[in-house]
This record gives structure tokens, C-alpha cells and sequence, in this order.
């Protein structure tokens, strides 16, 4: 059993975190049981990601501590709050392991795996890092068919992409490039210039092409939005089009997305919801 000492994660904290994310759950659209559901998911994944990213401790021994109080959830009685919290979701909702092992092994990931080479490898890590968060959420409303998980997936790495482009500063501080190297050759650019955060015309054109690929996969996810029950659709709509947003803020933010974290265009979040409206009845998201 790991010694480590995980963090206390207050519902404060959790909420103050919440408050800072691009792309808030609209908790207000959710039937309570559903919002309480929801909330205890989040707090795990703030949980890991935060041992991960911030290292808060010991983040090796903290996330072994983590599979450990996970694992209690279905076989015993947890003792960590965050965990205390999740194990009536899991038995109420029947959510299986293999999510949470996945968000888990993710941040593991982090503390070993610090750049990536091709598109392929990082679509490996988004499987572990974003897609497992869909797939938690869809199983909360009884939806595990595999047509609608495909949507899902496109849909949780799309936004993943769009939160590491928005971040390549701070992941710069960290010692880690999610952008692959293959992207950076094909637009021949320097390694020393991406360390540095020198921005050059092919680092702008390497990030381009990176948020167009999101782009693209948020639209291939498009049809969930159509195949979800009730005000999920339009939950849905609208977190594709926040990622759309905040792949505006990306390019707009030019060379200053290589200093600091790229910021969400004003009013982004107020024209996300009501364009899930627009974008509903049209059947399609924006295109340009």
C-alpha cells in the first residue's frame, strides 16, 4: 500500500477550480442527481490532474494512493473525501473501472512521458487523459454503444487539443511539448525556438495547423449533439462550440500563446450556449 498523503479537496476548492475552467458543466441544465453524479466525477478528475500538473507531494506515490482509494470504491470503504463522495455514484450508476483507471494512468503518463512524436502517440494519451471523462458522463444517462462512445471520443480530444494549445506556455515551464514533432518538422520548426517560446513564422504555422486538427475533430463529434436525450443535446452543442471559441482565442492570441495562456474571446461562453441554439436547428455547427 502506498504511504503517500493525498491532498484534502474541499467542495470550495473544487468549485473555485471549476470556476476557472474553459469549459464549465452547466450545472444548472442537470436534474440534481445528475449534477451531484456530475460533481463527484469532477472532483476526482481535478483530483489526479492537479497531483499530476501541480505536484502537490509525491505525485508517483499520490496517484498509486489513488488507484488504491479507486480501487475501495468497489471493493471496500474509501477514506480519502473525493473518493467518499464518488462511491455512491459508482454503485448507483454501475460506472465501470477501467474510466477512472485510464485518468489515473494518464497523469502517471505525465510524470514519464514529457514530449510527444506523432499525432498517433497523443491521440494514445487523449484516449487515457480526455475520452475516459465522456465516456463517464454518457454511462451516467445508460449510453455505452459504441457509435455514440466514437462521437464522444472526437468530441473529449478535440477539447483536450484545444487546452493544450492554450497552454504551451505553462507546459513549456513543465518540460513538456504535447505538439507532436512531426508537426513541428513538417513546418520546420526550430526545437531550441520552441523551448524558448521564440515565436517564429513556422511556430505559428505549426499552431495552426494544431488547432485545426482540433477543430476538425470538435465537428466530427457533431452528430452526439443529435443522438443525446432531453437538455443533453444541447449541453453537448455547447461544449463543442466553447472549444471552438477557445480555438478563436488561440489564433487571436498570436504570438502571446507562446508566453502565457491563451485567452477566451469576451463573450465567448454567453455566444457558445446561445450558438448551440442556432447550431441545433441548423443541424451543424459553424464552419469557418
Amino acid at each position: 500500500m502506498s504511504q503517500a498523503t493525498l491532498p484534502e479537496y474541499s467542495r470550495t476548492r473544487l468549485a473555485e477550480a471549476r470556476g476557472r475552467e474553459n469549459f464549465p458543466i452547466a450545472a444548472w441544465l442537470l436534474r440534481p442527481s445528475r449534477r451531484e453524479a456530475r460533481a463527484a466525477i469532477y472532483g476526482f478528475c481535478r483530483l489526479v490532474d492537479d497531483i499530476g500538473d501541480e505536484r502537490l507531494g509525491d505525485p508517483v506515490g499520490q496517484l498509486d494512493r489513488c488507484r488504491e482509494e479507486l480501487e475501495s470504491c468497489y471493493t471496500g470503504e474509501p477514506k480519502h473525501p473525493v473518493f467518499v463522495r464518488l462511491r455512491p455514484v459508482i454503485k448507483r450508476f454501475n460506472l465501470r473501472r477501467d474510466p477512472f483507471v485510464r485518468l489515473i494512468a494518464a497523469n502517471q503518463q505525465d510524470q514519464e512521458v514529457l514530449t510527444y512524436s506523432t499525432w498517433e502517440e497523443l491521440d494514445r494519451y487523449c484516449d487515457l487523459s480526455a475520452n475516459p471523462v465522456g465516456e463517464l458522463v454518457l454511462a451516467l444517462e445508460g449510453i455505452s454503444d459504441p457509435e455514440r462512445i466514437a462521437l464522444s471520443d472526437s468530441i473529449c480530444t478535440g477539447l483536450q487539443l484545444v487546452n493544450m494549445w492554450q497552454d504551451v506556455a505553462a507546459d513549456r515551464e513543465r518540460g513538456r511539448r504535447y505538439l507532436p514533432g512531426e508537426v513541428l518538422a513538417q513546418h520546420g520548426v526550430d526545437e531550441a525556438d520552441w523551448w524558448r517560446g521564440y515565436p517564429t513564422p513556422a511556430m505559428r504555422a505549426a499552431m495552426a495547423h494544431a488547432v485545426g486538427r482540433a477543430r476538425s475533430l470538435l465537428r466530427q463529434g457533431w452528430p452526439l449533439a443529435g443522438k443525446t436525450p432531453g437538455l443533453m443535446r444541447l449541453e453537448m452543442a455547447t461544449f463543442i462550440l466553447s472549444g471552438l471559441e477557445a480555438s478563436d482565442g488561440v489564433l487571436a492570441d498570436g504570438d502571446l500563446v507562446f508566453q502565457r495562456k491563451a485567452r477566451l474571446p469576451r463573450g465567448s461562453r454567453r455566444r457558445a450556449f446561445l450558438g448551440s441554439l442556432a447550431a441545433l436547428r441548423a443541424g451543424r455547427p459553424r464552419t469557418e
